[in-house]
């Protein structure tokens, strides 16, 4: 009889469990106008891939994601649903975490805040032969965001742990020029006032630390991703914060990369923590009506 008893207990509490887990599948996520992020199309990623840290497009064409993950001086290029993967060596093995395609150049971010490029026409070959190396430009810190401008060349890199900030509200990362020549020149920086992230949520403190960004062109807003927050956070051109969006644990493991295509359609990469694989989720671009 006692253990009878302690069967409906535990059938009872497991019953609860899966109610709580059918609400959270449930809940609303709201996105950035003309993206819904309760529906994404998913992509598994293979085992090489289970800590894919970022992803870009050369140029917005979709056909091919370039892609690095956090262990290894690789580039890796595939067409998203075939298993076929190609790499391009740049360098020794260390912790990248984040890609970008401006000008003909394949830019790389390591989290120590070293920069590396070389010309994307090197991406064909197994190991990039005009790699240049850029040490000491950014102060000392971690470093996870990597974003540029293909027109005016402009190169973003946000940092998530720097020595810096003033202050705890304060989040921001640094500029730089990239020549025809694949050099980076300093060109400023720029700064996230983290108090009105706290205001449009609604929470006194919060430890922002953006993992990914990227520039959408179209409505001349950034996307700024905080994996260790699950948000998206949004702001304008100036990087005045605009919107913010909480992300669905279910969905968003470990948001780690973002990118937009010349479609709108946007994609956002996860590592695969402790999800049965790292994903890249495709969000189609929807107009409203």
């Amino acid at each position: 009889m006692e253990n009878c008893i302690k069967n409906y207990y535990l059938l009872f509490f497991y019953s609860l469990l899966s109610i709580a887990s059918c609400e959270s599948q449930q809940q609303h996520y709201p996105g950035p106008s003309g993206y819904d992020f309760d529906n994404p199309t998913w992509y598994n990623m293979p085992v090489v891939l289970h800590e894919l840290s970022g992803i870009a497009f050369n140029k917005g064409i979709s056909d091919t994601v370039y892609a690095e993950q956090d262990e290894e001086g690789k580039v890796f290029h595939f067409k998203l649903g075939n298993g076929q993967i190609q790499t391009t060596r740049f360098g020794k093995k260390g912790d990248f975490e984040d890609i970008s395609i401006c000008h003909d150049f394949v830019i790389m971010l390591r989290s120590d805040g070293v920069l590396f490029t070389f010309p994307f026409s090197e991406t064909h070959k197994r190991d990039a032969e005009h790699v240049k190396v850029f040490e000491g430009l950014l102060p000392e810190g971690e470093y996870e965001g990597l974003a540029s401008n293909d027109s005016s060349g402009k190169v973003f890199v946000l940092c998530k742990h720097c020595r810096n900030e003033k202050t705890s509200k304060w989040g921001g990362g640094s500029i730089f020029q990239l020549t025809n020549t694949g050099d980076l020149i300093t060109d400023g920086n720029f700064e996230i006032n983290i108090k009105q992230i706290e205001a449009i949520e609604g929470i006194h403190k919060i430890d922002f630390h953006p993992s990914a960004l990227c520039f959408n062109a179209w409505t001349r807003e950034w996307y700024i991703l905080s994996s260790v927050n699950r948000l998206m956070v949004i702001t304008d051109p100036d990087w005045k914060v605009k919107a913010v969006y909480p992300l669905n644990p279910s969905v968003f493991p470990q948001p780690e990369g973002i990118a937009l295509d010349g479609q709108r359609n946007l994609y956002i990469s996860n590592e695969r923590n402790q999800a049965p694989a790292a994903t890249i989720l495709v969000f189609k671009y929807h107009r409203k009506q």
